[in-house]
């Protein structure tokens, strides 16, 4: 009888653990795999442009993984002038920020309040929910590295303030 309950048992878990893994065709696996091939980037090997259109004129991106415009996760960085600013915005999914050079003044809320600002130098990670409101100011030319999933969205929370509604 224990020999029996041990197989049972032994066989249950088998077939509970197969069974929680995600497949490749389920609706739950992970949307993105990683790249095909293996992606390394040197500093001198960043294309950077101008833009993106979403954010104010002089900041730079590259993306360096994935699709921004698509789903799945996707690497970038933003590289942005002495002063630049991003006005209080939110993303629909998280974002994930380290702070390669400068310094970047993040701020949560739904207006720019020094008094409500961290400044993150080199080195610093943040990460930020779904619908947090939240700003930024540039101290010195600053390049951040955001990795989110896509596709990427910023609304700002005075329309006013969207660099894409500016003539």
């Amino acid at each position: 009888m224990k020999r029996s309950l041990i197989v049972v048992v032994t066989g249950a878990v088998l077939v509970a653990s197969v069974a929680m893994k995600p497949q490749a065709d389920s609706p739950v696996a992970v949307v993105d795999h990683g790249p095909d091939e293996h992606v390394t980037y040197r500093p001198g090997e960043i294309e950077w442009q101008d833009g993106p259109a979403s954010l104010e004129p002089g900041t730079q991106y590259a993306v360096l993984e994935g699709d921004p415009g698509e789903p799945g996760v996707f690497t970038m960085r933003l590289k942005f002038p002495d002063g630049g600013r991003v006005a209080p915005h939110w993303h629909p999914n998280v974002e994930r920020v380290t702070v390669l050079s400068g310094t970047f003044h993040l701020g949560h809320g739904d207006v720019v309040d020094m008094d409500r600002v961290e400044s993150l130098e080199p080195g610093s990670y943040t990460s930020m929910p779904p619908g947090m409101r939240h700003f930024a100011i540039a101290e010195g030319e600053t390049i951040v590295q955001l990795t989110t999933v896509g596709p990427w969205e910023i609304h700002y929370v005075n329309p006013g303030d969207d660099p894409r509604r500016k003539d």
